[in-house]
């Protein structure tokens, strides 16, 4: 296994577990279907993501700056990638501070819950001051076994229909009322900043285009994992009665007859598991854009590496800890996303197409194909993402 489990652990953040636990509690098993489909929009994207890395051996900024031939287009090119990622980053850095200290306070209560965005944000920060790649595999292969154990034990004590689960995933339907959830299902899924990540941490691990089977297989393994967890959690948030979810902690109500009270905990865990795996993996993705951007050409141990993540886990911290509505947080990564997606989508479909950055390794028909759908709908989830934000849809 290699980086693919960073993959799967910045998309499984608070984001994902409150998208479908509301998918869950609201339409049952009815949107399974779209988070097959975000998860196979994910496989594609990142197996691309993960190609560009291992052949051309750079990040995914690098190639777009050096392919892009006109002086304008790149510095135009390179701002909207800075500013989004890291902006964007920043904002999702907040939200996933908040999930880790939720489940935080269902394990050892609120009485000391104004601490635990530093607590949240310390454990990040010391993660990656190690700056151990090693170290830093071990620590998120063990922190998504144990959100995956969590979530896939909540499931199963449900006892599902699983004919009804086989419906829900290959026959589409969009109740009404869904399609805003069905959004924030590919949305927290196919997660932007996860496509520079990739590369940059591929081209670290492996070295030879003769790897390229286990990069795939690292790839596939770990994404299939990341959407069988998410699958999970909109499972047993479909054994709850509508209405009586609030927020994604009340899901531990439903399961205290079966759990009693240890559900709270299976809870917690899994959301401070899935909050803090998400909290080093943004302000490392921003990290390494930043480094591509600017060419800088720094290791995880470089200065200016390390004062970039910082950066962004002092910021999450702040929007957590000064009064800073959650909400408008939200908000802000939502548009950001909206914008960010088919962005990246389209400039990295277009440089693996680049025989002189993939040689005989560029994108097949078949992959331009998916690619391209890919982009549509990341287009038209963006558009009325952005639109939904600004109360016009």
């Amino acid at each position: 296994m290699g980086p693919g489990v960073l993959v799967a652990a910045a998309f499984i953040g608070p984001g994902t577990v409150t998208a479908c636990t509301l998918a869950g509690v609201g339409f049952g098993f009815s949107l399974l279907w779209a988070m097959l489909l975000s998860i196979i929009a994910t496989l594609v994207l990142q197996e691309m993501s993960a190609r560009l890395g291992v052949v051309s051996q750079r990040g995914l900024a690098d190639v777009v700056k050096s392919e892009l031939k006109s002086p304008v287009l790149r510095y135009i090119a390179v701002g909207i990638i800075l500013a989004a990622i890291v902006i964007g980053n920043a904002a999702y850095e907040g939200g996933n501070i908040g999930g880790a200290t939720l489940g935080l306070e269902a394990l050892f209560g609120t009485r000391y819950a104004p601490g635990y965005p530093f607590l949240v944000g310390g454990l990040a920060f010391v993660l990656l001051y190690i700056g151990n790649y090693k170290l830093l595999e071990k620590v998120f292969i063990s922190l998504v076994l144990l959100m995956s154990l969590s979530f896939l034990v909540t499931a199963v004590i449900t006892k599902p229909d699983l004919l009804g689960m086989l419906r829900g995933m290959f026959v589409p339907n969009a109740p009404r009322e869904s399609v805003l959830t069905i959004i924030a299902l590919v949305g927290t899924t196919v997660v932007p900043y996860n496509l520079f990540l990739h590369a940059s941490l591929v081209s670290e691990k492996w070295k030879s285009k003769s790897d390229l089977k286990f990069v795939r297989r690292d790839t596939f393994v770990a994404i299939v994992l990341g959407g069988i967890v998410s699958m999970s959690i909109m499972v047993a948030a479909a054994a709850i009665p509508n209405g009586t979810v609030t927020n994604v902690l009340d899901m531990a109500k439903g399961l205290e007859p079966l759990f009693g009270t240890a559900a709270k905990y299976f809870i917690g865990i899994g959301l401070f598991a899935a909050g803090v795996t998400s909290a080093i993996t943004a302000p490392l993705a921003a990290a390494y854009v930043v480094n591509s951007c600017f060419g800088w050409n720094a290791g995880l141990k470089d200065l200016r590496f390390k004062l970039v993540w910082m950066g962004i886990i002092g910021l999450g911290v702040m929007f957590m800890s000064f009064g800073i509505k959650p909400i408008e947080i939200i908000k802000f990564a939502q548009i950001a996303n909206g914008l960010l997606l088919p962005l990246i989508a389209v400039f990295l479909v277009w440089v693996v197409n680049k025989e002189s950055v993939m040689g005989h390794y560029k994108n097949t028909l078949l992959q331009n194909a998916l690619g391209f759908v890919i982009i549509l709908l990341a287009v038209l989830l963006g558009t009325k993402s952005i639109l939904k934000v600004l109360g016009m849809f």
